[in-house]
């Protein structure tokens, strides 16, 4: 089957062998009689599943022990909410603000913590770029700093982590990983707190991925439900209430995807950072060199999974996205909050997708121009 390429910011592309073999176990998983949506939570098969796909996830991301995976439902936004319940001891936490996502983060963290702090903001210049963090103005005693990693929408991205010690804050870290999680190595040692939705570089919608360091369990404000309470999480092994299985399972068979990958002598995340560089490097290259085509984000700050683009000429932008369709590439059009296009290159994207973009924009570009 030859299936078009799908440029969606998320839920996006999986892997085509991880459908296949989700299809082929979709009626009976192993022998058991059973597919994974049917199976009890706390039976020995799912749990054997569970447990797979968290060794795996720990393996791939190189996550130390002294941090605990959790398997949570509720999307990125959720956390938004879930982190300062857990972390914000109803005291000050910092925001470095880079786009929507660390917006919303940062609206909503206003319910929760006795006070919310701009430390740094990208918003005058458009979220174009990363405000240096030796301008940052981090707050003495701040309960943690947070920042979204990878902004999906306007296309930014931390290819550093910031050494908050070396800032002065010995406040953790709590990052967004939602958009590039898998897509690159983490620094742990810089980080408290990482979180993510599944449904962009690991899986299907409906999973939310958290590893939190052991120190910052145990913390929660008392108006914290239980099902949310990270300690509670941990402490039963994401099987406090049900989790969401058939994500969990997806999600499995995609980490054990990702340790196949090679790259030259590289493998598993390490193999799709070379990839990734590789995808992102070539779109790039053709729309700087292009005189239709345009981003505006400045080449440090230039996430590697989320590009946005826009036309000079923006009355052509439905021909645009008409002529994609046709050609089997789908969901280019941009977020309706900035406009343009969009193309997502995640782990599951193949550099064939992206030759094909480049192959149907220069044509574009020829008849239009």
């Amino acid at each position: 089957m030859n299936r078009p390429y799908n440029f969606s910011a998320g839920p996006a592309a999986i892997p085509e062998e991880v459908l296949q073999r989700a299809a082929a176990e979709m009626l009976d998983w192993h022998g058991s009689g059973m597919g994974v949506m049917e199976m009890s939570h706390r039976g020995k098969e799912f749990i054997a599943i569970c447990e797979q796909a968290e060794a795996d996830l720990r393996e791939l991301l190189a996550v130390p022990s002294h941090f605990h995976i959790l398997f949570m439902q509720g999307g990125g936004l959720a956390e938004n909410a879930i982190v300062p319940l857990n972390l914000s001891r109803a005291a000050a936490v910092d925001f470095v603000v880079t786009g929507s996502w660390s917006a919303k983060s940062r609206k909503e963290a206003l319910k929760y913590a006795a006070e919310v702090h701009t430390a740094a903001s990208g918003e005058d210049g458009g979220f174009t770029s990363i405000p240096d963090p030796a301008s940052w103005q981090l707050s003495r005693g701040a309960s943690y700093v947070h920042l979204c990693s990878n902004e999906t929408i306007h296309g930014v991205e931390f290819h550093e982590l910031p050494d908050l010690a070396a800032l002065g804050s010995d406040a953790p870290l709590v990052i967004d990983f939602s958009s590039h999680v898998a897509s690159r190595p983490v620094d742990w040692s810089r980080v408290g707190l990482a979180f993510g939705g599944a449904q962009k570089n690991l899986g299907p919608a409906g999973l939310t991925l958290v590893v939190v360091r052991d120190d910052l369990l145990g913390h929660a404000l008392p108006a914290c439900p239980s099902a949310f309470d990270y300690r509670i999480v941990a402490d039963n092994k994401s099987m406090f209430n049900t989790p969401p299985t058939w994500g969990i399972y997806v999600a499995g068979l995609t980490f054990q995807w990702l340790k196949r990958q090679r790259e030259g002598d590289a493998t598993g995340v390490a193999a799709m950072e070379l990839r990734n560089r590789a995808k992102a490097e070539r779109f790039y290259g053709y729309v700087d060199q292009s005189q239709l085509y345009v981003n505006k984000v400045a080449p440090p700050a230039r996430s590697r999974m989320n590009i946005p683009f826009f036309l000079r000429d923006e009355s052509r932008n439905d021909a645009f996205l008409a002529g994609a369709r046709e050609r089997g590439l789908l969901q280019l059009k941009g977020h309706k909050s900035v406009g343009g296009m969009r193309a997502s290159l995640y782990n599951a994207m193949p550099m064939a997708g992206v030759e094909a973009l480049i192959a149907y924009m220069r044509e574009f570009e020829q008849h239009h121009a």
